[in-house]
């Protein structure tokens, strides 16, 4: 099988004879196939440029013709232009053109026609898409290589939306966000609209719907000035909300599961509050256990409460919280990686549970800027407990503060807004 590839402007009269001539040898040679690519006049030099310079090849005017060779692999075999393709055909072939020049004109005329018709279609068919804008920031992060595949799972999001992902990263190089970027495609989801990369931050989370933020997921050790390391992310988030406000569309269940001899699934509702870089308090008053053996069963969907099958107190007060504290960094620690995995299966219980009918009993722990909840002063990014309905979440006002919570709270918002003047003391110097 022969598989000639014809580029060309689409306004060029020398294309529009090697098209004739293609079309000739495609109905008189059952094994020969042509592949045109018509190039609109204004991008031809650029589009010439780069195709050439990709493949190591040498040609500046139109058309271009080139043997693709499918049965070898390679980059394939440079024909020339015109007169290099009517050589090949007249020796291989015996097939010529005799295309007069008032003909060679009207087609050239025709396919430009042709081609300002089907980019008018185009962007009609891309406006009527309206599709789910999806941006990560990081997004070289180890999470987001774990999370990319699991992102578009049906059920995820309600409905059977279009997605456009767009990848950015302002640390990372261009060619290694490339790469992301092939492997992404190269997954063929369904959906997936399109997949950009940015690294220009100016330009971030254009028309976004959705924003996942990555860029505190680091690894342990990997900074040696834990204050400058928050001062740093302070820095970006700062200037990440100016830029969603001018652009964008306006784990302590393992230790509990261990501890009872379940899996972790089947503890919920299990509360984070405070601060989850720093100083936060896990909290089991609405905690509940699904299959724990011991000597009350029921049927499927029976639950059990945690405080109620946990005996061993003195656990609860030491080892556990040391644990909890410990996990992440245990884990960075042995992989020298951030903990991928089981960041990537919180964001998608979040993103599944805001985007479709959750239980309203149903409790998460969720980072909201507090209005003044729980006695939590107000204008600190707070982790409290919250239920999604409707595609809505909202802070679950029935939690009870007991007396050692609040001194818990307390602590974890004086921690945060310590941090908060700190960092805008920076933001100050460094205007």
């Amino acid at each position: 099988m022969a598989k000639f590839v014809l580029a060309g402007k689409a306004d060029c009269p020398y294309y529009a004879k090697a098209e004739l001539l293609a079309d000739v040898l495609q109905r008189n040679l059952p094994d020969f196939h042509i592949h045109k690519i018509p190039v609109p006049p204004d991008d031809w030099k650029k589009w010439l440029e780069d195709t050439c310079a990709s493949i190591g090849w040498k040609h500046s005017s139109s058309p271009l013709v080139w043997r693709e060779l499918i049965d070898r692999g390679g980059k394939g075999m440079l024909l020339g232009g015109f007169s290099d393709f009517l050589e090949h055909a007249q020796g291989y072939y015996n097939i010529t053109s005799d295309m007069n020049s008032d003909l060679m004109l009207k087609i050239a005329e025709e396919n430009q026609a042709t081609k300002e018709l089907c980019m008018e279609e185009e962007v009609h068919r891309l406006k009527s898409l309206r599709p789910l804008h999806i941006w990560i920031s990081s997004a070289l992060n180890p999470v987001c290589y774990s999370l990319i595949p699991h992102l578009f799972t049906p059920g995820l999001f309600s409905g059977l939306p279009i997605f456009s992902l767009h990848l950015m990263d302002t640390s990372g190089s261009e060619e290694m966000l490339q790469a992301l970027k092939m492997e992404t495609v190269d997954l063929a989801i369904p959906r997936l609209h399109e997949v950009t990369i940015h690294s220009d931050q100016m330009l971030a989370f254009q028309e976004a719907h959705f924003i996942i933020f990555l860029d505190d997921q680091q690894p342990a050790g990997e900074y040696n000035d834990e204050q400058n390391d928050k001062d740093q992310v302070a820095e970006h988030f700062h200037r990440y909300g100016q830029l969603i406000e001018t652009n964008a569309q306006k784990d302590a269940r393992t230790q509990l599961a261990q501890k009872l001899s379940v899996k972790t699934s089947d503890i919920t509702n299990v509360i984070v509050w405070g601060n989850i870089s720093g100083s936060f308090h896990i909290d089991l008053q609405r905690a509940k256990v699904f299959r724990y053996d011991g000597a009350i069963r029921g049927p499927d969907g029976f639950s059990q409460h945690v405080m109620e099958m946990i005996y061993d107190w003195k656990w609860l007060k030491t080892d556990f919280r040391s644990l909890l504290h410990k996990h992440r960094a245990t884990i960075s620690s042995k992989t020298n990686k951030a903990t991928a995995i089981s960041t990537t299966n919180a964001i998608l219980a979040i993103l599944k549970a805001w985007n479709n009918a959750e239980s309203p009993e149903e409790v998460f722990s969720l980072g909201v800027l507090s209005t003044g909840q729980f006695g939590i002063p107000a204008g600190l990014v707070f982790s409290m407990p919250v239920s999604f309905t409707d595609g809505h979440w909202s802070v679950r006002s029935d939690v009870i503060v007991t007396d050692e919570l609040r001194v818990n709270l307390d602590a974890c918002a004086d921690e945060l807004r310590m941090e908060r003047d700190m960092a805008a003391k920076t933001l100050k110097n460094d205007a």
